[in-house]
């Protein structure tokens, strides 16, 4: 099993990997495919949007998203500011180009359709992309699921992962193609390696070192750059529920208490919380932020490294880039075997996930032992089973903006209680994430990014 680091992190626009990143990804995908195939010049384009993606589709924007990716953007160089422009020309043009010259009719408000019906089988995230001719009789049609992290597969691919056996699949050609965390402890053991030396490994088959080093300072530098506008910026977050941006104020008051030896200890805690809520203002303001690893969870890794760098002694840039190899090794681990879906686990898969990896990459950047760093994972991954997601209005804000601060706490208390030990633990975290995917498996489609359970429907809008 192999999934690069920067498979698991992606730059890209909020608010939401799978209903934002994804759909967009998924536009793309099918224009290729429309351009390649054999086509009148005539016809018009339709999405229909199935199980999550309809219902929470409006909060989370994804005909939006839908709509810029059929005008050719992505999600990882859409500048944020041109958004509403590119809508706005996509709705007065009415049509769509492909590469091949072909023109398709395309109306946003009647072309995104919404179904509230049944999900499609496959997962809870599906769209359906097809070319109608003038008698509305289907030229080309594809059927994409977008499984979280800004990852997609068609209806066929998505078949095959599911039906496959995950230990039959052929290893990838790298040194440590470790499946659970098990195979990557016992690897670890056997060649001396850390966890992040491993993963350095099988990144640098395909780049170089200075290569893999730049790429992970492009990394962070996004999260840092979305974490410093969200901390300046002030005002209401869209979306009707009148969300008030907090953390730049936050951010003012503990600058204004710096050297005042009055304040409570506790208040390391209040720093940790406004650098993951800042991150995820911005994603739910629609901002550039990168899949950490889904946009619903992208402040926790942000706000723990910062945390790292701003009260952790020794910090450096190579502890940055240790703690993202190891975070990128966990969330490999857990979508493999799991998910990262808010839509297919619940939230346990998205801040559960992030808090998991952000534990284990606080831990190898403090100098924590293969055996340490996949405790910490499993500390902060148990802490999170069975937390739902239910987001009000369908929106990444209440209560996804706050919960990513306690994600980061919980990823920093987690590290912490992992160095304290030797690695030894009753609980394994292979076994952990299998009783997340159970968890998930078991919990009312309600609690699954649905906004019809929980406190979606218990919270009055106003």
């Amino acid at each position: 099993m192999f999934l690069s680091v920067f498979d698991i992190f992606k730059i890209g626009i909020g608010p939401s990997s799978s209903h934002t990143v994804g759909p967009m990804v998924a536009a793309a995908r099918f224009l290729r495919m429309a351009a390649a195939a054999s086509l009148p010049h005539t016809g018009r384009l339709t999405v229909t949007l199935h199980g999550s993606l309809a219902f929470t589709g409006k909060g989370h924007g994804t005909d939006r998203a839908v709509i810029l990716g059929l005008a050719g953007e992505r999600p990882d160089s859409m500048d944020p500011d041109r958004v509403d422009s590119v809508l706005q020309a996509m709705a007065e043009k009415g049509r769509i180009e492909l590469g091949n010259g072909h023109r398709l009719g395309f109306t946003p408000a009647r072309d995104v359709i919404f179904d509230y019906g049944p999900a499609l089988k496959g997962h809870a995230n599906g769209m359906v992309f097809r070319i109608l001719d003038d008698d509305n009789n289907t030229l080309l049609s594809e059927t994409y699921f977008s499984i979280g992290g800004g990852f997609v597969q068609t209806e066929a691919e998505r078949m095959a992962s599911i039906s496959a056996d995950k230990a039959a699949v052929p290893l990838p050609d790298v040194p440590y193609p470790f499946r659970t965390a098990n195979e990557m402890l016992a690897m670890g053991r056997s060649s001396g390696l850390s966890i992040a030396a491993m993963k350095r490994a099988n990144e640098t088959v395909s780049q170089s070192d200075d290569e893999l080093d730049a790429n992970l300072d492009r990394i962070w530098a996004a999260m840092r750059d979305c974490m410093n506008r969200g901390l300046s910026l002030s005002g209401t977050l869209p979306g009707g529920l009148k969300v008030k941006r907090r953390a730049a104020e936050i951010h003012r008051q503990l600058k204004d208490e710096q050297g005042n030896n009055a304040i409570q200890p506790h208040r390391i805690m209040d720093w940790l919380s406004v650098y993951a809520m800042s991150v995820n203002e911005e994603n739910a303001a629609g901002g550039r932020v990168v899949t950490a690893p889904t946009n619903g969870a992208a402040g926790v890794i942000p706000a723990t490294i910062r945390y790292y760098l701003d009260h952790c002694l020794g910090a450096d840039a190579p502890g940055i880039r240790t703690f993202l190899l190891a975070a990128a090794a966990i969330g490999g681990l857990i979508k493999h075997n799991a998910s990262i879906s808010g839509a297919e686990v619940g939230c346990q898969g998205e801040v559960g996930s992030a808090s998991a990896m952000a534990a284990a990459g606080l831990c190898a950047a403090l100098g924590g032992s293969n055996e340490q760093v996949e405790n910490a994972a499993e500390i902060a991954l148990e802490h999170h089973l069975g937390m739902t997601c239910d987001p009000v209005g369908g929106l990444v804000q209440v209560p996804c903006i706050e919960r990513n601060a306690f994600g980061a706490v919980k990823a920093v208390t987690a590290a912490s209680l992992a160095l304290r030990g030797d690695g030894t633990h009753l609980v394994p975290l292979d076994t952990c994430v299998e009783t997340m995917r159970q968890t998930g498996l078991d919990m009312s489609e309600r609690y699954k990014e649905t906004s019809t359970g929980g406190l979606a429907v218990n919270v009055v809008e106003c």
